[in-house]
């Protein structure tokens, strides 16, 4: 299967205020109103809430990591936390639990494993639902439910045979990686047709399929979404190489920009594709949304024209419904952007949880 879309031209862009690691190397983000509701400073009850982290996936250290993290910043806020590795899938909930905050990363925390278990013992737990987590895992599906809803995408095929030979109607450089996978893991690149065969055998390791994509050579942004509202874009600009699993865990190794410097209307343009693609899966609460933005009619780097002034397009990636949560993660990053802290992000995650459970009484 196969598909190409275009989407409307975005306009040019300025330069902004760089981030690394979390710091301004420029001057200090200034706290704005971004629409984000429930986002001041007051303080919610003391709960008792059990952080789940680690699980059986590729992402474990990672996983573990946010975990970490979360719970620390909700002790700070004076709750009751515990914290609950399902290291083998299976886990028993402290029975005093108010709330589960979903830590987890990849197969079993993003694929709607956990939230089916969870909602089986009508648990309340922190971001999107069972469904809306199963498609977003699978990055075919998100495709076909963005396709639908008319959010732009890259042109893709899928691939199950490490013997299947380089596809017509593509051409290098391209994307492999496997469908049900996240954080780069086994995200393969082929500059040439003959690094066809090896980038496939080794996406081939983690799935039973894998998405192969044309290569989007643009600027690498993420979007934040917290309360069904966009946060500021993020670019990334790794030091080295791509903005693999190494450069997104190590700190130093990538610089991060937040806000982006596009000017207002290209910004509404990539955050209404984000927030597109977020509601196409039937989003909720919070997720972090993957945008490359590109040159409109540059199809590949071979066609970049030097010094040409040209408007830019956005192209969905992917949707993560459980986003990082380490010192290195991107949605805090956006979050202070808009002038929420990191405990306090944690909080809103804790809030639109049980307002959401309260809704339905």
């Amino acid at each position: 299967m196969s598909c190409l879309r275009d989407c409307q031209l975005l306009t040019s862009f300025v330069r902004c205020p760089q981030i690394s690691g979390g710091r301004l190397l420029t001057h200090q983000t200034q706290r704005r109103n971004v629409g984000v509701a429930g986002s001041s400073n007051k303080m919610s009850k003391k709960l008792n809430i059990t952080v789940m982290l680690g699980g059986p996936s590729a992402e474990r250290e990672v996983s573990l990591r946010s975990g970490a993290a979360v719970a620390k910043a909700l002790r700070s806020l004076g709750h009751e936390v515990f914290e609950v590795d399902p290291k083998d899938g299976e886990f028993a909930l402290p029975p005093e639990t108010n709330v589960v905050f979903l830590a987890l990363h990849g197969t079993y925390g993003e694929d709607g494993t956990v939230q089916r278990q969870l909602e089986r013992l009508g648990v309340i737990y922190t971001g999107c639902d069972a469904e809306a987590s199963r498609i977003a895992f699978d990055k075919v599906l998100t495709k076909n439910f963005c396709i639908k809803a008319g959010v732009p995408t890259a042109k893709f095929l899928v691939v199950n045979s490490a013997q299947m030979p380089f596809p017509k109607y593509f051409q290098p450089p391209l994307v492999v990686k496997p469908v049900r996978q996240g954080s780069s893991v086994g995200l393969q690149f082929v500059e040439r047709a003959e690094d066809w065969q090896k980038a496939l055998a080794e996406a081939l390791k983690f799935d039973s399929e894998v998405l192969v994509e044309e290569k989007i050579i643009g600027r690498e942004t993420t979007v934040g979404i917290l309360d069904g509202k966009p946060l500021p874009i993020v670019e990334v600009h790794p030091k080295a190489g791509s903005y693999d699993y190494r450069n997104k865990y190590t700190a130093g190794c990538t610089e991060y920009f937040c806000p982006a410097d596009f000017d207002s209307a290209t910004t509404g343009k990539i955050q209404a594709a984000a927030l597109g693609a977020f509601h196409a899966i039937g989003g909720r609460d919070y997720a972090r949304v993957d945008v490359m933005v590109r040159e409109v009619g540059q199809a590949s780097s071979r066609s970049a024209q030097a010094g040409c002034l040209c408007h830019y397009e956005p192209v969905v990636l992917e949707v993560n419904t459980l986003p990082g949560m380490t010192e290195t993660s991107l949605l805090p990053k956006a979050a202070a952007a808009a002038g929420l802290n990191y405990a306090e992000l944690c909080q809103r995650m804790i809030d639109l949880a049980l307002d959401r459970e309260a809704a339905l009484v």
